[in-house]
């Protein structure tokens, strides 16, 4: 059975306590911090790139190349109509039978702009002739003190073969070497998951195991551990989870 240690974020130290908490694992949804704690597995580890350690491959240099007549815009998270035709183009041709697949336009706005961090909506949009053009991907993205953390991307179905997924977590390990930013998180990394296995292929990849980032090493030498005993009870976690300006929580 699924289970989550969750956390409200609010107040004035939301930036603050998001910062803190992504670094050890969590990642934001809405107004909510949150990291996977099932009882008997531990296969959802938190993932970042280093940025300045980071070599593109031929296949990802490929990936900006087809993607060169994409134009970048950071803006306020706001939703829009436009970004919503695209979400739901883009849940229906890849993620039909996926948690979000009934989400409605309210859900959606909400996802966009209930952040009490910040947070900045990444447009991209592509030539549509006579002088306009139109959206063709978007990331919601969280600015940390350490990094930028993909709360959530989406992009035009029918621009698959042009890899655009890759193409933005590119973009943003260069808005990360831009800004001198060390990490660009990437959510979670499951071992043998065949949707997350594109994760791996960002290195050097560090992922939050055992309560420590560590590289990722050779991603076939992780398992998902399904034990009784692979994962320490709810207390002992909490206990080990540091806040701002605190020493770790003793019980």
């Amino acid at each position: 059975m699924e289970r989550k240690l969750f956390t409200a974020l609010q107040g004035e130290y939301a930036e603050k306590l998001n910062d803190v908490l992504s670094q050890q694992g969590f990642r934001r949804s809405q107004n909510v911090l949150y990291r996977p704690s099932c009882a008997e597995c531990s296969a959802c580890m938190s993932a970042r790139v280093r940025v300045a350690d980071f070599k593109p491959s031929k296949s990802q240099r490929r990936a900006l190349n087809r993607n060169a007549d994409l134009r970048r815009e950071a803006t306020s998270p706001w939703a829009t109509e436009e970004q919503f035709a695209l979400f739901r183009d883009y849940l229906e041709q890849r993620h039909s039978d996926g948690g979000m697949a009934d989400m409605d336009i309210f859900e959606f706005a909400a996802m966009i702009e209930e952040t009490p961090v910040r947070s900045r909506v990444i447009e991209y949009s592509a030539p549509a002739g006579t002088g306009s053009r139109e959206l063709a991907a978007v990331c919601l993205t969280d600015v940390l003190e350490d990094g930028l953390s993909m709360v959530y991307s989406f992009f035009d179905p029918a621009r698959a073969s042009d890899s655009l997924g890759t193409y933005i977590i590119m973009d943003h390990i260069r808005i990360a070497q831009e800004a001198g930013l060390p990490y660009v998180y990437l959510g979670y990394w499951v071992p043998g998951s065949a949707k997350m296995g594109y994760k791996a292929k960002f290195g050097p990849l560090e992922i939050y195991k055992d309560g420590a980032w560590q590289d990722i090493g050779d991603p076939e030498a992780h398992k998902a551990s399904m034990h009784p005993l692979s994962t320490a009870p709810i207390a002992e976690q909490v206990s080990q989870i540091s806040l701002p300006d605190s020493q770790p929580i003793r019980g």
